[in-house]
């Protein structure tokens, strides 16, 4: 399966260039970019500026929790990403109605979640979460590794 990965309002989602300047068609690291809401902050009145508020008028929110858990510096951490997910399924599959007819294993996987799925009747189903982001306004998406 693969999974898009949204920044959180405010904020966008940048590929860093590789050394020579270009963007690297494989192996990049992904920036969490801070952006001004001023503008939808004095229309709408519904969210801060996380760039232009200092950090002790801003709300402790869910986004700031999720940057803080899923980013590494100012970088996004797809081992980070990978685990919560992880953790988030397993505390969750409990708690839906197909747990009673299928048992959730989580495998081990550093950069993917891989869980399996074990039926009543013995059948196991194997599966494999990627991450990935969006290349700009292109509509073109790179995965995570």
């Amino acid at each position: 399966l693969l999974v898009f990965l949204w920044p959180p309002p405010g904020h966008s989602f940048s590929l860093e260039p590789d050394t020579t300047g270009q963007q690297p068609a494989r192996h990049h690291t992904t920036r969490v970019v801070l952006e001004c809401l001023c503008s939808r902050e004095q229309l709408l009145g519904d969210t801060l500026c996380f760039l232009h508020h200092p950090d002790d008028k801003l709300p402790r929110d869910q986004s700031s929790y999720l940057l803080r858990t899923l980013c590494t510096g100012s970088y996004l951490d797809v081992q980070k990403v990978a685990c919560w997910v992880q953790k988030l399924v397993g505390s969750a599959w409990p708690l839906l109605p197909q747990s009673h007819h299928c048992q959730l294993k989580v495998l081990p996987s550093c950069q993917t979640c891989r869980f399996q799925l074990t039926t009543t009747s013995k059948m196991n189903i194997c599966t494999e979460m990627l991450f990935a982001v969006q290349q700009g306004s292109s509509g073109a998406c790179l995965s995570l590794e």
